[in-house]
C-alpha cells in the first residue's frame, strides 16, 4: 500500500502526542490528532495530547469496566489523563516517567519493576511495557479515526531524546513495532524535530533568519529531561544547509523536578501548620504540585494556589489537608532553582555521592538548567565557548514567559551586548512541536526537500583488552577504537582501518561499548591509548557467546571491522575474518546483564 500520510508521533516522559500531515501537501503544515482516553470513571474525552501514565487497576475496578474504552472493552489498566489524575490519590498504582526508566542502563528494563517500591501486592510492569501502552493506544486512536488508513500503511516518524544510547532506541523500536507501528518506523532525534517544526512553520523565509556561518542552539526542556543540541547554518554550493554539530548528555532535569520542588516547599508549609505528611502523601503531593506549577507560573495566573491532599491515618481530621501556595514565592523558588544567574565557566555542582543509596532514576544533582548549557557550549568549544547566533526554546517549562525571559538574560551575559543570541525568530507550538517536526521531516523525506544533516550524535568505540602478563588483582589496560565518527551518516557503512585484533568465539565474552560527544575529530581506526571520563563514557556492556567457525576449534579469531549505522541510528558492528571471509555481527543486545 502506497502512505498516505506521514505520522509523527512524539513519545513523551509526561505527555505523548501524535501528528500528521498528507504526503501530496503542496504546502504541508501537520495538525493533532485528538486521542479519545478515560479523563474519569466512565467518561471518554478527546485531548491534544495523552499522558504518559499508567493507572493499574484494582480487580472490582477491572471487572466493573471502570478502564473499559472502545477498542479496549475489558481492559486492566489505563493510560492517559485519567491515569494522570490517579498519580494524586494512588500513586503505589501509577507509573510515570517510563521513558525516563527505559533509557535508565542500571536497571533491568525489560524487567517488571514498575511501579517503582510499590508494595509487592501491586502488579508490575517494565518500562518497555509502560512504552507499548501509550504506542498501543496512539495507534488504536489513529486506526478509529482513520479505519481507511491504518497507520501500520503510513510513514511514521517517532522521536527520541538526542542523547538516547542504542539500547533505549532499539528498546523504543521494539515496542513501536510490538504496538503496530510499521516496519519503515523512522526515529528522530527530538530537538531535530523542534527545528522541523520551526522550519515548517516559517516555509522558504527560514533563510531570512539564519545565515551561513550561524549556529543555533536547540534548548528543549520537557517534563522529564533537558536535551541540548547545537546546529551549524552552512554554504553548501551557494544553497543553505543545516547540520546537527553536537549534542548534550542525557540529562533528567526537567518539570518533574519543578514539581518536586514546590513539593518539598509545599511540605514546609504543612509542618508549619503540624501536619507531617507521610512517605504516601509525599508522593501524591509531587503530583498535586504539577498544576500548582502550571498555574501559578501563567502569564496572568492567580496570587495563590491551593494545594491539598487527602488524609490518611486516625490522627488526620477530614478528608484532606491544604496549604496555600504564593505565586511570587512559587515563580522564585523556580527561576533561581531551575535558570539561576551564573558566568559562563560555572559547571554543575556534583556532590560527593554517597556510600550506599537507593536504587532509582539518576537525577541530576544540580538542576540549574543554565550551568549544564554552559557545560555542553564550553565543552563543544574547543577551547572556548561556543557562541550560538540563535536560540530555539522548546518544551512545556518555556510556556512562562518568566522562565524564558531569565534563560536570554543569563544567555546574554556570556557575551559582549553586540554578540548576544537572540532569540529565533517566529513563534511555534511549545507543547507539540516535538510531533509536528516529526510529520513535517516525514513530508520532507518523502518529497525531497530540506533535511538537516547530522548523522550519528556521538563518536563511538570498542573496547580492547591489551596482551601481556597477568598481574594479580588488576585488569589488564584497556584501549579504545573508535568505530564510528561523530557525523556518520544513517543508512550508510565504513571500513575501520586497524590492525587485526583476536575475536573471542565459542566462548562467553564481554563486549564493552564507548560513546563520546567531545571527541568529534577522531577517524574511524583511532586507538586510543587513555582518555578521561568526560572524553569516554561506557554506554553498552554486551555479553554474549558467538559461535566457532566450521570445523575449527580456535577460540580466537583474527578480525578486521566494518560499521554501519542503520536508517534508524542503530550501531551494527561487523568483525570479519580475511582469510575465511566469515563475518561475526555484534547487535546490540538489549537484555541486560546482571
Amino acid at each position: 500500500m502506497v502512505a498516505k500520510y506521514s505520522v509523527g508521533i512524539d513519545l513523551g516522559t509526561t505527555n505523548s502526542v501524535l501528528s500528521f500531515v498528507s504526503l501530496d501537501a503542496k504546502s504541508p503544515q501537520a495538525e493533532v490528532l485528538p486521542i479519545p482516553q478515560l479523563v474519569d470513571r466512565g467518561t471518554v474525552e478527546a485531548r491534544k495530547a495523552l499522558p504518559s501514565f499508567t493507572y493499574l487497576a484494582t480487580d472490582s475496578e477491572a471487572q466493573n469496566g471502570a478502564c473499559d474504552l472502545p477498542w479496549s472493552p475489558s481492559a486492566n489498566f489505563v493510560v492517559g489523563e485519567f491515569a494522570r489524575r490517579q498519580s494524586a490519590d494512588n500513586p503505589d498504582r501509577t507509573i510515570g516517567a517510563a521513558k525516563s526508566w527505559l533509557s535508565h542502563a542500571g536497571v533491568d528494563r525489560r524487567a517488571r519493576i514498575l511501579p517503582w517500591q510499590a508494595p509487592e501486592e501491586i502488579p508490575k510492569i517494565s518500562p518497555v511495557d509502560a512504552s507499548l501502552r501509550y504506542l498501543q493506544h496512539l495507534v488504536e486512536a489513529w486506526n478509529a479515526h482513520f479505519p481507511e488508513h491504518p497507520i501500520a500503511e503510513q510513514q511514521v516518524v517517532l522521536t527520541v531524546p538526542a542523547s538516547f544510547d542504542p539500547v533505549a532506541r532499539e528498546l523504543t523500536r521494539e515496542a513501536a513495532l510490538k504496538a503496530g507501528l510499521p516496519e519503515s518506523l523512522v526515529l528522530l532525534e527530538e530537538p531535530q524535530a523542534a527545528v522541523y517544526a520551526w522550519l515548517q512553520q516559517m516555509g522558504d523565509n527560514w533563510r531570512e533568519s539564519l545565515a551561513a556561518g550561524e549556529t543555533l542552539l536547540v534548548c528543549d526542556v520537557g517534563g522529564g529531561t533537558t536535551d541540548l543540541t547545537l546546529v551549524d547554518v552552512v554554504d553548501e554550493s551557494g544553497d543553505l544547509e543545516l547540520r546537527r554539530k553536537a549534542v548534550g548528555n542525557h540529562l533528567l532535569v526537567g518539570g518533574d523536578n519543578m514539581d518536586l520542588a514546590l513539593a518539598f516547599q509545599a511540605s514546609q508549609l504543612f509542618e508549619q501548620k503540624g501536619t507531617k505528611l507521610n512517605p504516601w502523601q509525599s508522593v501524591s503531593l509531587w503530583h498535586a504540585c504539577r498544576a500548582a506549577k502550571e498555574a501559578l507560573l501563567a502569564d496572568e495566573g492567580p496570587e495563590t494556589h491551593t494545594v491539598s491532599v487527602l488524609g490518611r491515618g486516625s490522627k488526620l481530621i477530614g478528608g484532606t489537608v491544604s496549604v496555600e501556595l504564593e505565586r511570587d514565592a512559587a515563580q522564585k523558588l523556580l527561576t533561581e532553582g531551575f535558570f539561576p544567574k551564573i558566568s559562563a565557566t560555572d559547571k554543575p555542582q556534583r556532590q560527593m555521592m554517597s556510600g550506599f543509596q537507593e536504587i532509582g532514576l539518576p537525577y541530576e544533582q544540580d538542576t540549574g538548567v543554565t550551568r549544564h548549557i554552559a557545560e555542553f557550549l564550553n565543552r563543544h568549544g574547543e577551547g572556548s565557548l561556543v557562541r550560538p547566533t540563535h536560540v530555539l526554546l522548546n518544551g512545556g517549562v518555556f510556556r512562562a514567559e518568566k522562565l524564558r525571559t531569565q534563560l536570554m538574560d543569563v544567555l546574554g551575559s556570556w557575551y559582549d551586548a553586540a554578540a548576544a543570541p537572540a532569540l529565533l525568530a517566529g513563534t511555534h507550538d511549545l507543547d507539540n512541536s516535538v510531533a509536528l517536526g516529526a510529520a513535517f521531516y516525514g513530508w520532507t523525506r518523502a518529497n525531497g526537500a530540506l533535511r538537516i544533516r547530522g548523522g550519528s550524535a556521538r563518536s563511538w568505540y570498542i573496547g580492547i583488552e591489551t596482551a601481556g602478563l597477568a598481574i594479580p588483582g588488576a585488569p589488564r589496560p584497556l584501549r579504545a577504537l573508535c568505530v564510528v565518527p561523530q557525523g556518520m551518516e544513517e543508512g550508510t557503512e565504513c571500513d575501520v582501518p586497524s590492525a587485526e585484533f583476536g575475536l573471542a568465539v565459542g566462548q562467553p565474552a564481554r563486549f564493552r561499548f564507548f560513546g563520546s560527544t567531545v571527541r568529534s575529530n577522531d577517524k574511524p581506526g583511532v586507538l586510543l591509548q587513555s582518555w578521561t571520563e568526560d572524553e569516554l563514557v561506557e554506554t553498552v556492556n554486551l555479553e554474549t557467546e558467538l559461535p566457532k567457525e566450521d570445523g575449527t576449534d580456535d577460540s580466537w579469531v583474527p578480525v578486521n571491522f566494518q560499521s554501519r549505522v542503520t536508517e534508524l541510528g542503530i550501531l551494527e558492528l561487523w568483525c570479519v575474518n580475511k582469510e575465511s571471509g566469515r563475518r561475526w555481527k555484534l547487535e546490540l543486545d538489549v537484555r541486560e546483564s546482571d
